[in-house]
């Protein structure tokens, strides 16, 4: 018997090989693409595995339908979507080795898109071999236990899944390509200045820009916090009005003015709570605790997936926060023959296990250590991610930490002050996760009734602006509106980078960006409302739940998005106008120093970029810039010469390009030099 297994990456299927075949596998080249072959005697069965490169086959509009000026946006709307393998190699290669297979087990990712990625798979081999039979490996683990029970547990291919992802590439399809067009078309913005628009992105940069109106429209209002500083023997600690905060000077300088010297302790109290553990890692709380140490969210997530490639980590795209079926104590048997954590893991063996739970979900198992290895394995960005989940996972079978918490109450004539006090008296968990830090603050003892000495003081603050996102913080938003899936938020932050819609992290959106928003909210808010996502996810649940078919979604969402093309058609003449005045302001940079005129990013008929004066030809004042690369004007100005700050996005990499004069005067320096050196 020939058997054919499809994994999604290359070195999935190695991976997979080396464990069916115990090490017997042989590599060969079909079709350009690396197979692994082996036998299986005790099942007499000639076994190869190859691995895909993720989607094979793309969907796109017919090549008709691509030209812009000739066909309008809003006849995407009801285009059919043709699919066009996109890795041609891969799909010679299938074909080449499914026309004789009698056994085909699709062993990709198991979620929703891998369901897919297989379903793709199955159909190329169906189309020369109708005769083959299918079958379904799911594991969360490449781990020699996990494949070899996976492999004797095959299942059925869940098609009502896969067609939920189908479902949710066309309708990003038909919604972003169509939307895309119309702004691009309206603002005059072509070629790679293109205005992107999403289903999901949108509605994601809504929140952005949405927190930047809220910074921009705040206006801090001063206030006084009324403090005394006690002193017991030779300690010093700090007591706060109960107040809290004075709106009205001549109020807290009325209450200062009052205060003697002496204080009265008035309450004294002492109790220890138990500070509990953190839950296990799902998607989001593994992608907010990883950007908390320093990754970027599509960094933290690609790292992990390779980290799982090594039979290293579980899967790491999961809603589950509840360990089932897993037996922790291998797990910490494999961790105790690390020097990292052998002492910590030695010591949860020796206890019973009581695991901290979150939410609870039906797909993979939380994020957790599968495997151990040694630290020169692995390279930076490797070991920090392994070791946050390796201490993470410890941290959620560890006790809780005990923190004794100490209150006092001082009256200072006839006015109170509180003095509260924190220190760990037993680490529990929190002795092997670091990631969580807890400031101690001491309070000597004291009894009720005992004078001290005090001194008071004022200290004038002001309210501070809501917080920008943190790219951990916008995860967890998107998951609370239902924004995307666990799979794509992290890819979706990436685009937004990309697009040169927000830069920075936390995140701040550009002038492009706020233009952007700002039309849709004014002209079609339904594109900017989380609602209107959030409700075709909750369609495409019902796909996977076999509720209801591919067809009637997809058919749903494009009416809504007719709809929506029915009030932007209305509009067109205000949303081209509002739009162009709107995005005009990205092409200024500052004022020209020789005329006063406008400094604005221009264009030679070269095609070459540079910052000219609006006055030109009677100013002829100039300033270049980088080739390659999309241009982010930032509201930041040089404190020398006025100018906004510029930054390059290139290759999703970004470079501070700062003020484009100081920069010009830099390399002017440094060529003179280098001419003076020749």
């Amino acid at each position: 018997m020939r058997r054919l297994i499809v994994t999604e990456k290359n070195n999935t299927a190695k991976r997979i090989a080396n464990i069916l075949s115990c090490g017997k596998e042989k590599r060969r080249r079909v079709s350009g693409s690396n197979v692994y072959t082996f036998s299986e005697d005790d099942a007499d069965r000639n076994t190869t595995v190859m691995g895909l490169r993720g989607h094979i086959v793309n969907i796109d509009f017919p090549a008709d339908k691509k030209n812009w000026n000739a066909v309008g946006p809003e006849e995407l709307v009801w285009t059919d979507i043709v699919k066009k393998p996109t890795e041609k190699k891969y799909a010679n290669a299938l074909k080449k080795l499914g026309i004789d297979a009698e056994e085909v087990t699709i062993a990709t990712d198991y979620d929703r898109e891998g369901e897919l990625i297989g379903v793709e798979a199955l159909e190329i081999i169906s189309s020369v071999n109708k005769e083959a039979k299918f079958d379904r490996a799911r594991y969360s683990a490449i781990t020699n236990d996990e494949i070899e029970k996976s492999f004797s547990n095959l299942v059925d291919i869940d098609f009502n899944l896969a067609q939920s992802a189908d479902a949710r590439r066309v309708i990003d399809l038909v919604w972003g390509a169509s939307l895309t067009r119309f702004l691009s078309l309206s603002s005059m913005r072509l070629g790679n200045n293109f205005l992107s628009v999403g289903r999901v992105q949108t509605p994601t940069l809504a929140l952005i820009t949405e927190k930047e109106e809220e910074i921009d429209n705040f206006v801090p209002e001063p206030y006084w916090e009324l403090y005394i500083k006690c002193l017991k023997d030779d300690f010093t600690f700090i007591a706060k009005h109960k107040k809290g905060r004075f709106h009205v000077k001549k109020e807290v300088d009325r209450v200062k003015s009052s205060l003697g010297n002496k204080g009265k302790v008035k309450t004294f109290k002492k109790r220890i709570k138990n500070d509990m553990p953190p839950n296990p890692f799902n998607t989001t709380a593994f992608l907010k605790a990883a950007t908390s140490i320093g990754f970027t969210a599509s960094n933290a997530m690609r790292t992990a997936e390779n980290l799982y490639s090594q039979g290293l980590l579980s899967y790491p795209r999961t809603d589950n926060a509840v360990y089932s079926k897993i037996d922790l104590k291998k797990i910490l048997g494999l961790l105790s023959k690390m020097k990292e954590f052998s002492k910590y893991s030695k010591k949860l063996l020796g206890k019973e296990l009581k695991p901290t739970r979150g939410k609870e979900a039906k797909d993979h198992p939380p994020i957790h250590p599968v495997g151990y290895t040694k630290r020169e394995k692995l390279n930076d960005e490797e070991w920090k991610i392994y070791e946050l989940v390796v201490r993470r996972f410890l941290a959620t079978l560890s006790d809780a930490a005990k923190i004794e918490g100490t209150k006092a109450e001082i009256d200072v004539n006839g006015e109170l002050f509180n003095a509260t006090g924190s220190k760990i008296i037993e680490k529990g968990w929190r002795e092997i996760y670091p990631y969580s830090s807890l400031e101690e603050v001491f309070i000597p003892e004291l009894s009720v009734g005992e004078i001290l000495k005090v001194e008071s003081f004022v200290e004038e603050k002001e309210t501070k602006p809501p917080r920008r996102y943190g790219q951990g913080r916008l995860i967890e938003k998107m998951d609370e509106l239902g924004l995307g899936t666990k799979s794509t938020r992290h890819e979706m932050i990436s685009k937004l980078y990309g697009r040169g819609y927000v830069h920075g992290n936390p995140l701040k959106p550009t002038i492009v960006a706020r233009a952007v928003i700002k039309t849709l909210d004014e002209y079609a808010e339904k594109i900017t409302d989380v609602k209107m996502t959030k409700e075709l996810e909750e369609e495409m649940d019902t796909i996977a739940e076999g509720r209801l078919p591919e067809e009637e979604v997809i058919k749903r969402s494009r009416e809504m998005l007719g709809d929506t093309f029915e009030i932007l058609k209305k509009n067109k003449e205000k949303i081209s106008k509002d739009l162009r005045e709107r995005l005009r302001e990205e092409k200024v940079v500052g004022k020209c120093e020789k005329c006063g005129g406008d400094l604005i990013i221009r264009r030679a008929k070269r095609g070459t970029r540079f910052i000219g004066c609006s006055s030109y030809p009677d100013c002829d004042f100039s300033l270049p810039l980088p080739k390659s690369g999309r241009l982010v004007i930032t509201d930041q100005k040089c404190k020398e010469h006025g100018l906004k700050l510029i930054k390059i996005l290139y290759k999703n990499k970004t470079w501070n390009l700062g003020c484009p004069y100081c920069n010009y005067i830099e390399w002017m320096a440094k060529k003179k030099e280098e001419e003076g050196e020749d």
